[in-house]
Parts: structure tokens; C-alpha cells; sequence
């Protein structure tokens, strides 16, 4: 007993496949279902997204902008204002900050900016840190370690 034996289809799942070209009793004899002639009845026959008809394409007529710097860093910010649902003494860093809602997708790199303001100590634990959030942190009586 081998494997194709036993295992088939289940009825009705697998049809024949068109004979395309196989006579006029098949319904797809002669043009084989591709009509008279014309592009679209040869081989090849279409052309590819954004042909113009042999005027230049708009994609090579507008001029291209910007850069994209391969090697920047992208941070996600979180404002010191908002690390304040904290309790007092806990550590702070991204999995807590995600697990709060406050980081919206999952950044490589967490920063923290200076707006708003903090009453409690916290140590916090990030990539980066602006300078006025790093100085409202440690007045707070918090520390702020760069990750």
C-alpha cells in the first residue's frame, strides 16, 4: 500500500484543467478564447504598469525628493509628564512603559523629552534622554540611566 492510494481529494475539489486550443468541440478551439487578432491575442501581449503608450512614464517625469538615511536612528518619545502614573521607587523602562500604554509600537529606541513635569523619584531607563528631562528627573530625586 502506498501513500497515493490511500490519499485523494475529496469529490468535486479537483477539476480537469481547460484544454485551451484542442478543437472547435471544446469551446476554446482555434483563438483558444484570446478573439481575433490584436495585442492581447499574442504572446507577450500586455505591457507593464505605468506604459504610457511610449511617452515617458510619470513615475520618470517627476523628479525624485528627500532622503532616506539608512543609518538614522529613529526614537520613540515619551514626555516626562507622562512617566508620572508611576509609583514612587519603581523602576521605569520600555517593557513597563509599553505594558502601560504609553509607548505606541515597538521602537528599538525610547527617548525621553522634558515636557511636563515629575514630583516623584523614579529610576528611569532609556536610550536617550533630553537634557531638561534629565535635569527634572534628577531634581525629582529620580536617576536617569541611559540604556
Amino acid at each position: 500500500m502506498d501513500l497515493h492510494e490511500v490519499l485523494s481529494p475529496v469529490p468535486g475539489s479537483v477539476r480537469k484543467p481547460r484544454r485551451k486550443g484542442q478543437g472547435i468541440g471544446s469551446g476554446f478551439g482555434k483563438t483558444a478564447g484570446k478573439g481575433h487578432k490584436g495585442q492581447k491575442a499574442r504572446s507577450g501581449g500586455t505591457k507593464p504598469p505605468g506604459f504610457e503608450g511610449g511617452q515617458t512614464k510619470l513615475v520618470r517625469r517627476i523628479p525624485k525628493r528627500g532622503f532616506k538615511n539608512i543609518f538614522g536612528i529613529t526614537y520613540d518619545v515619551v514626555n516626562v509628564g507622562d512617566i508620572g502614573v508611576f509609583d514612587a521607587g519603581s523602576d521605569v523602562g520600555p517593557e513597563e512603559l509599553k505594558a502601560a500604554g504609553l509607548l505606541r509600537r515597538n521602537a528599538r529606541y525610547l527617548k525621553i523629552l522634558g515636557e511636563g513635569e515629575i514630583d516623584k523619584a523614579l529610576t528611569v531607563r532609556a536610550h536617550a534622554f533630553s537634557g531638561s528631562a534629565k535635569q527634572k528627573i534628577e531634581a525629582a530625586g529620580g536617576k536617569a540611566e541611559v540604556i
